[in-house]
């Protein structure tokens, strides 16, 4: 199991992904009285080639597939590409919990909420 950190801002240094257009993966959305789960797809991207940051109230995936050419093929259908999607983040959203795990292509993100807004049942006392 790979985990990925998840970084509160962007830094001045060179990005994972080069500037210009980029494709935005596919990605499905489930939430539970615990947590937001985003799945999203990112075939060909290694854990070094993946950046997840959050600034404010916007999450920010960024992925990089690199170009793994031999020199010898014969064709060539599997290109490199660059993968970005962003989010808003819901209020209630404990952001220091926030875990990244990139495995067989598909990141599995994790919004946990905070227990503030996480529903509760409230225990009744005999009078």
């Amino acid at each position: 199991m790979q985990t990925h950190e998840v970084s509160k801002h962007r830094p001045h240094e060179a990005e994972a992904v080069r500037a210009g257009p980029s494709v935005a993966p596919r990605v499905d959305v489930f939430e539970n009285d615990q947590e937001i789960l985003l799945l999203a797809e990112l075939p060909g991207v290694r854990l070094d080639g993946l950046r997840i940051d959050v600034d404010k109230d916007r999450l920010t995936l960024e992925g990089r597939r690199s170009d793994e050419r031999s020199g010898s093929e014969l064709s060539v259908e599997y290109r490199p590409v660059d993968f970005r999607r962003s989010f808003a983040v819901p209020q209630g959203i404990d952001r220091s919990k926030i875990d990244a795990e990139l495995k067989a292509g598909v990141l599995r993100l994790r919004l946990p909420k905070a227990d503030t807004v996480k529903p509760r049942t409230i225990p009744v006392r005999s009078a």
